[in-house]
């Protein structure tokens, strides 16, 4: 089953949105929350965006801080990038990342 087909299988509401766009606003947190919600980890577009917001999220968290350290905070500017993914999220389209949604597809989790 491709990804185009399972997002027709089940009609994208705006809760399925807004819970994908807060995913990647505030990864690492929300998507282990969504983990946890059995309503919201089985939806078929929140699953795609949990499982690459999850781990973005993680790696951010520890990539971030040492170029911050030596870009003097310009290297901060990456988080910038996950609220442009949580805009996409929120209008409905999936976010491709080279290597992470690769791993996730691969990984059979989305």
């Amino acid at each position: 089953m491709t990804e185009d087909e399972m997002m027709n299988e089940s009609e994208i509401t705006s809760d399925d949105r807004l819970f994908a766009a807060l995913a990647y606003f505030f990864s690492p947190i929300v998507p282990i929350l969504i983990l946890i919600m059995p309503d919201k980890k089985d939806r078929p577009f929140i699953r795609a965006h949990n499982a690459q917001a999850l781990i973005i999220g993680i790696l951010l968290w520890i990539i971030i801080p040492p170029i911050a350290l030596f870009t003097l905070g310009c290297g901060s500017l990456i988080w910038l990038v996950m609220f442009y993914w949580a805009y996409q999220a929120y209008q409905g389209n999936i976010v491709n990342m080279p290597v992470i949604s690769d791993f996730v597809k691969s990984q059979n989790w989305a």
